[in-house]
């Protein structure tokens, strides 16, 4: 390896090209050998040779997706996007070959953030900083300028919006991301070059999957997801709602069934989970 360059990951496994030029390879064929992963570099390497793709042209990394019976086989896999080719990963140990690529690509790497852009549903006046990224097993770290350490857990995001607008003078790719600082709903805003935009999004989009909002909740349900979107505390619902205790706690207890809910401490104190706060934030939206 070159100066500067060290090894991160080396595993045996499997992979397959299933683009090649922008277009779909009509023979997909798995092959066996090892996948090498460098803070520079992604090396492929089989019986017939050896395949390099720089990391810098990587610009999209995405979970599995059956699209015939040859991928559909393989139980796990990453889809890594270089240029006009994809290819398919499937490593021994999916997990931490994962994490690996994701912290080689943005671990360290300086992006802006405006944080947070939107708490309790109510949009802040808050200006871009400078940030600069941490990598960990699932966690995505944020050090700001101004001091503040913001950490999203991939699993607690509710949403993950992709646009462009203005940021310090220069139209970019911003990344509009839902989640929580302790018990309140807010949105960190973040943006960068394209590339660390595309993947970051796959990365925290791995948490929005697991969150969907495909809900059908009865009106109490509804009324008790809109109070504490809004701020109200668990033990307030009753008055703010106009509810007895009673029918309040088996409300919660519903929505923690449904997992909408995370019980805290016993006796009616409970939190939105990141599906609770899509559905309550769709809700807000129709009204």
């Amino acid at each position: 390896m070159s100066d500067g360059e060290k090894k991160l990951a080396d595993q045996q496994g499997r992979f397959a090209q299933v683009v090649a030029d922008g277009r779909k390879v009509a023979d997909l064929e798995w092959r066996g050998g090892r996948l090498i992963l460098s803070n520079r570099r992604l090396v492929l390497v089989s019986s017939e040779g050896k395949r390099t793709i720089p990391l810098t042209e990587v610009t999209s990394i995405k979970g599995r997706q059956d699209v015939n019976e040859s991928i559909a086989q393989v139980s796990n896999y990453l889809s890594v996007q270089a240029g006009s080719d994809v290819m398919l990963l499937s490593p021994k140990s999916q997990d931490a070959f994962e994490l690996a690529i994701y912290s080689a690509i943005l671990d360290q790497q300086v992006v802006f953030a405006k944080h947070p852009a939107v708490e309790g549903g109510v949009v802040q006046d808050t200006g871009w900083e400078k940030g600069r990224l941490k990598i960990e097993e699932g966690e995505v770290g944020l050090a700001i300028a101004s001091g503040r350490f913001v950490e999203i857990e991939v699993d607690d995001v509710g949403e993950v919006g992709e646009t462009e607008g203005a940021v310090q003078g220069s139209t970019r790719p911003v990344l509009e991301v839902a989640h929580t600082e302790e018990t309140t709903a807010v949105e960190t805003h973040l943006s960068g070059t394209r590339r660390h935009v595309s993947v970051l999004a796959s990365l925290l989009r791995k948490g929005e999957a697991r969150n969907t909002t495909d809900a059908e909740l009865s009106d109490a349900e509804n009324e008790v997801l809109m109070a504490l979107y809004s701020g109200v505390s668990p033990f307030q619902i009753p008055g703010f709602t106009g509810m007895d205790v009673e029918t309040v706690e088996e409300t919660f207890a519903s929505l923690v069934e449904a997992g909408i809910l995370e019980e805290v401490r016993t006796r009616r104190d409970v939190s939105l989970t990141a599906r609770g706060r899509n559905i309550a934030g769709e809700a807000s939206e129709d009204e």
